[in-house]
């Protein structure tokens, strides 16, 4: 079910969303086949290259295709932006800083949904799974690499939910945790994406991400529709050079 317009929800129970003590956002002019990217430190956020879209995925902590809808130019313009904080601000604060930067310069309005998305539950084979909880928590810490010979996600201390999340990074698809693991783990996957296997020898290729799964986690991915949380895009404008 729709629910009221972020922003609005937040005014109304008296809330205050953060904003940056500074920020700069500006068209780019340089080549769209020059690097693209978020990159953030205590306090300060810096992208280089983006789309709306890509920034809205960042803000929101989704995967780009759980952000739905919006005009063909959130694809298409491409922009810099340097942002600082009053303070030593982490990553999840300076992304609901980004959240009301692109609500104030790009007029940006979204609304949350739970939407069938066709995407992947990751489940448990019948070999059982593989890993073992760690006895004590720890804070979670996850990362995922793509783009190389190799893809890799690291999980620290975190729940498999978090391990299901960064499968959907990687996939660019929704993944839902249907394994009913309970508990905290450290993972390490690494497996040669489709392309790269097509291009090498099976002596050189790394494991399909299915065989991945199996033999390291006896996990798998089924594919499926599954309940995703989605970002609609109701209204937005292009920003103007500040």
């Amino acid at each position: 079910m729709r629910t009221a317009i972020l922003g609005i929800a937040l005014a109304a129970a008296g809330l205050a969303q953060p904003a940056f003590e500074a920020a700069s956002v500006k068209p780019n002019e340089e080549p769209n086949g020059n690097s693209s990217g978020v990159m953030t430190k205590p306090g300060r956020m810096e992208a280089r290259n983006v789309t709306l879209r890509r920034c809205i995925r960042g803000a929101y902590n989704l995967p780009e295709a759980q952000v739905i809808g919006g005009p063909k130019w959130i694809d298409d313009l491409r922009y810099n932006i340097d942002a600082k904080a009053a303070g030593p601000a982490g990553d999840e604060e300076l992304m609901q800083m980004l959240q009301t930067l692109l609500a104030e310069r790009f007029q940006l309005k979204v609304h949350r949904e739970t939407r069938q998305l066709n995407g992947y539950a990751l489940a448990v084979t019948k070999t059982g799974f593989r890993g073992k909880a760690l006895a004590e928590s720890g804070e979670c810490s996850d990362s995922a690499n793509t783009g190389g010979a190799l893809s890799t996600i690291t999980s620290r201390s975190c729940p498999m939910t978090n391990f299901a999340a960064k499968l959907a990074e990687c996939l660019h698809l929704p993944v839902a945790d249907a394994t009913g693991i309970k508990g905290e783990f450290d993972i390490t996957l690494q497996w040669s994406p489709d392309e790269i296997r097509a291009k090498a020898s099976d002596a050189a290729a790394g494991p399909s991400l299915d065989d991945a799964l199996l033999k390291m986690l006896g996990l798998r991915l089924e594919a499926r529709k599954v309940p995703t949380q989605v970002v609609v895009i109701d209204a937005a404008v292009p920003a103007s050079a500040n």
